[in-house]
Parts: C-alpha cells; structure tokens; sequence
C-alpha cells in the first residue's frame, strides 16, 4: 500500500482536531459539549478513516452510486470547508459570550448608580 502525502496531512489534521476537541471537553470550556465532542470524533475520524483506506470511499461512492474516483480532492476540499465553518462557528459563540458579559456588566453599573 503506497501512503500519499494527502494522507498523513488529513490523517494529522484530524488527529490534532480530536486531541483539541477532547483537551477542551476535559477542562470543561464552555462551548464543548458532549455532543460538539462526539460530533468532532464522527466527523473527523471519518476524514481520517477515509484518507488512510481510501477504498472505503470507492466502495461507499458505489454503493450510494457515484462513478469515478476524484476522492482526495473532494476529502481535501470537504476538509478546509469543515475546518473553516467549525472555527466560524467557535467564533460566534464566544463573541455571544462575551456580548453576554459586556451587558451584565453595563446593566449592572446602571443598577448600582
């Protein structure tokens, strides 16, 4: 079996997004909940399932009935999508966060006066 670089860059990718999703959880950061937890380890475990067998993604693609065998360059884009949607998303829950805690705080200094 010859391992191509497409591989080990997704197979790495998706290790350190596990490791990251599971550092998170253990500290218990607010926005990791058990489900964004197991949805990271389905997802990119699939990324990584996928780029280290990738007849696993001819034999599904034929299944579901798709020709043609283009799969690192779909793993690779689906990959950066998954990877910028998921940041954009952390992104808007902390800002929530801290809007929340601007608020309290302005609403509190106006109680106080």
């Amino acid at each position: 079996m010859k391992v191509h670089l497409y591989q080990i860059a997704v197979s790495l990718i998706a290790l350190f997004m596990i490791y990251q999703g599971i550092e998170n959880f253990i500290k218990g950061k607010k926005n990791q909940t058990l489900l964004k937890l197991f949805t990271r380890i389905i997802v990119w475990g699939g990324m990584a399932a996928i780029a280290i067998f990738p007849d696993l993604s001819a034999t599904i693609a034929h299944i579901i009935g798709i020709e043609g065998n283009i799969n690192a360059v779909i793993l690779i884009g689906f990959l950066f999508i998954f990877l910028l949607i998921f940041k954009l998303l952390s992104t808007i829950e902390r800002l929530e966060q801290d809007l929340s805690a601007i608020t309290r705080n302005e609403a509190l200094k106006e109680i106080k006066k």
